[in-house]
Parts: structure tokens; C-alpha cells; sequence
């Protein structure tokens, strides 16, 4: 994904350059600027994750509540509200669903619906997902074709919590094709836990598998992702809602990489690991946080975050 993307570029050396453009919101009000660490007073929203030459995430609000998110290749996420709790969550746009660092051509609309239980915890995500792939162009044209369907695939994930402290637990997810005229059916899962240190997220474990009829077949995939030397000042993610952040994790297959925007604090090291491996090797990237003066985070991973005052 994206962010991994520039993980790697950390790791090979390419620092980041501080971006002083666009220091206003969308209705010209002043955000922080980028070479101070003077910050502001108040409270604040997360407004953009920038680097020095992408605008990874704008996020938009109606009153104190997340409206709209818009990501690379005029991306954007709906937000829909009922009461104080996100009720639906719209995609339309491009994501980097192979996992190359690179955000895809091929277009995708989901919608997922939020359910939650007793307690008031978000217990259930159900998804419709429509994938588009471009047709190639005609010779003599170099132009390509219009979008086409290309798959239709239905998801369900189950969020679990821990009886002993109420933190988040895990997801379960199963998912499969649906095809016109076809009864749906189960066709892969995959199973998340999380480990925490505090209040911290330090582990991410995900396996995944094929389901044949009904049946779930033995790992074929199992990664984790460990959060390592976490700060103690505040991070940007906590200023987004929980269903957000985790619908931002689900979207892509590797977004548990991003498990740490669930911690009140930022990690310094993140570890990812292949654990199917006969000898597990971990790939470590590490960075250096930047703080404005009410202690929240203002760079890492070589991006800035910019907020803006509500």
C-alpha cells in the first residue's frame, strides 16, 4: 500500500521535504504552519497527511463531524452519520490493491454498513465491492477504453473485544464473488488479532485462507506487523473516529500495516514479517517524530500532518 511505499523510501534514504503550500482549509482558514512549532491553541481536527510531493489525505467535516476523505487520484470516501456514530462508509476511486507501493488504475466502489451491539461497540461491517478494470485501447487509438465490471465481491467482518479490558480485539472476515444468477458462497477468510502494550497496539496478526464448501482450509497467508518504541505524545489518528480507522485498515489487503492509527501514541519502529517463512525475517523501518507545542505529532514516516482548528 501507499504508506509502506514510503516506508521504503525512508529506508532508502529519501527524507522528506516541508511542504508550505496550502497552509489554509478549504474555506481559507489558517492551518499550522509546517516550519513552526508554535502550533495553536484549542481544539483541532486532522485536516491533511502530506509529503513533499503528494497529498496522501484531505479530510473534510460538517460541523465537528467527518464528512468526506479525499485521497490520491481524486479519491473520496463518503462518511454518513446516524447520531454520534458512523452509520455507512462509501468509496469510489483507486487503491493500491497489489500491494506495490503504486495506487492502481483500476477503479473501485464499496459500500460498507455498520452495525453495533449492545454496548454501542461496532460489532459488524457488511461490504458490497465492485472492481473496474480499464479496457485496453484499439490500435491505431493509445487511448484506453472505458471501465468495465470486473468482479463484484461481498465481505462481512466480525470485530470482536476482549471480556477482560473491552480493547479491541480481532476481526473475522469472509468474503466471496458475487455473480449474477449465482448463489453467493464463502470463499476466503481471514482472522486479525491484535496485541496490546497499554493502551498501544504492538501486534498485528493476520491469516488468511481459501473456504471450500463451507470449510475453512488450512493458512496460506499469516503476516505481523509489530508497533515497537511507542512516544508519549498524541498522535493525529486519534483525532479521527474508530469505524473510520478501521474501514481505512480493511480497504486494503495489507492494511494492517497501518494498525498503529488505532494507539493514542505513535510507534517509532514498525516490523513486518512474513511468518510463513521457514525462518521468519523481519523488515524493520524506524523514524524520528516531529511535535508542535501541544505535543501532537507533526511528522513521521516522512509525512507531515496538518491540522486545522475547529
Amino acid at each position: 500500500m501507499k504508506q509502506l511505499f514510503y516506508f521504503i523510501l525512508l529506508v532508502a534514504g529519501i527524507s522528506s521535504v516541508h511542504s508550505c503550500k496550502d497552509l489554509t482549509d478549504e474555506e481559507g482558514n489558517p492551518l499550522i504552519d509546517l516550519n513552526q512549532n508554535s502550533g495553536f491553541n484549542g481544539p483541532r481536527a486532522l485536516f491533511r497527511e502530506v509529503t513533499d510531493s503528494d497529498t496522501l489525505a484531505e479530510y473534510r467535516y460538517n460541523g465537528l463531524l467527518l464528512s468526506n476523505v479525499i485521497t490520491e487520484k481524486n479519491s473520496i470516501t463518503n462518511v454518513m452519520w446516524s447520531g454520534d456514530k458512523i452509520s455507512q462508509i462509501t468509496f469510489n476511486g483507486h487503491l493500491d490493491l497489489d500491494n506495490d507501493g503504486t495506487i492502481d488504475d483500476d477503479s473501485i466502489v464499496y459500500t460498507q454498513l455498520f452495525t453495533y451491539g449492545n454496548l454501542g461497540r461496532l460489532t459488524i461491517i457488511s461490504e458490497n465491492r465492485v472492481s473496474y478494470k480499464r479496457t485496453p485501447p484499439v490500435p491505431p487509438s493509445t487511448t484506453p477504453g472505458p471501465y468495465l465490471v470486473d468482479k463484484r465481491i461481498k465481505s462481512i467482518y466480525n470485530l470482536t473485544y476482549s471480556s477482560t479490558t473491552g480493547k479491541f480485539a480481532g476481526i473475522t472476515m469472509k468474503s466471496g464473488e458475487d455473480m449474477p444468477g449465482v448463489p453467493y458462497v464463502d470463499q476466503n477468510y481471514s482472522k486479525t488479532a491484535y496485541t496490546y502494550f497499554g493502551d498501544n497496539v504492538s501486534k498485528s496478526e493476520v491469516s488468511s485462507g481459501a473456504i471450500n464448501a463451507g470449510v475453512e482450509g488450512p493458512v496460506t497467508e499469516k503476516y505481523g506487523y509489530e508497533f515497537l518504541n511507542y512516544d508519549t505524545q498524541i498522535s493525529p489518528f486519534t483525532l479521527l473516529p474508530f469505524a473510520y480507522k478501521v474501514s481505512r485498515i480493511i480497504s486494503e489487503e495489507a492494511g494492517d500495516v497501518e494498525a498503529f492509527i488505532l494507539s493514542p501514541n505513535s510507534p517509532k519502529r514498525i516490523s513486518i514479517t512474513d511468518l510463513m517463512m521457514p525462518i521468519p525475517t523481519p523488515v524493520i523501518f524506524s523514524t524520528a517524530y516531529r511535535y508542535d507545542a501541544q505535543t501532537y505529532m507533526t511528522q513521521g514516516f516522512s509525512v507531515n500532518y496538518i491540522y486545522k482548528p475547529l
